[in-house]
């Protein structure tokens, strides 16, 4: 059975690539580090019968991100304050033997869980996230990701829509 884990040494970060030299860097040589100084805290998805070190099938980075609500979709920023906090998926990524198997869609799936716990001890108004590209932007959009009006390639999940997508689910 597969789980999510926070990032430790118990993960086997060297043999891991998704085929994105930045993204096989981060995890094999910030992750960890930014864990430990408060930067960001990354997950990972194992196998939950894996010895160890576990082989890592996809990973998942997120941080506290604070904007102005100008940026926002107008519909959304109504109301807000001029600055707002949300949550930032500063990374995804799928090892490559694993890749169109539906593990990005559970790590966006288990972001968006993460969200809803933080949510509910800090606050925040959704999820941020940067497409890398035009091809990523519409993988984002495809969940339910908008764009932001002052930057096409940077999307945001409001909070509603995420509660939305569970109460869906259940």
């Amino acid at each position: 059975m597969r789980s999510i884990e926070t990032l430790s040494k118990s993960h086997d970060r060297e043999s891991f690539d998704c085929g994105s030299e930045p993204l096989n860097s981060f995890l094999k040589h910030t992750a960890r580090q930014h864990a430990e100084r408060g930067i960001s805290q990354t997950f990972v998805l194992v196998e939950g019968d894996a010895l160890d070190p576990k082989p890592v099938l996809g990973f998942f980075s997120l941080n506290i991100c604070q904007i102005k609500s100008e940026t926002l979709p107008e519909s959304e920023a109504k109301k807000l304050p001029r600055n707002v906090s949300g949550i930032k998926l500063g990374r995804l990524a799928v090892a490559r033997e694993m890749q169109r198997q539906g593990i990005g869609k559970a790590l966006l799936v288990a972001a968006m869980e993460k969200v809803l716990e933080i949510h509910e001890t800090a606050g925040g108004i959704g999820l941020f996230v940067d497409a890398k590209d035009r091809l990523a932007k519409g993988y984002y959009e495809h969940f339910g990701f908008v764009p932001l009006p002052s930057n096409n390639l940077q999307l945001f999940m409001p909070l509603k829509t995420i509660l939305s997508a569970f109460r869906e689910a259940e």
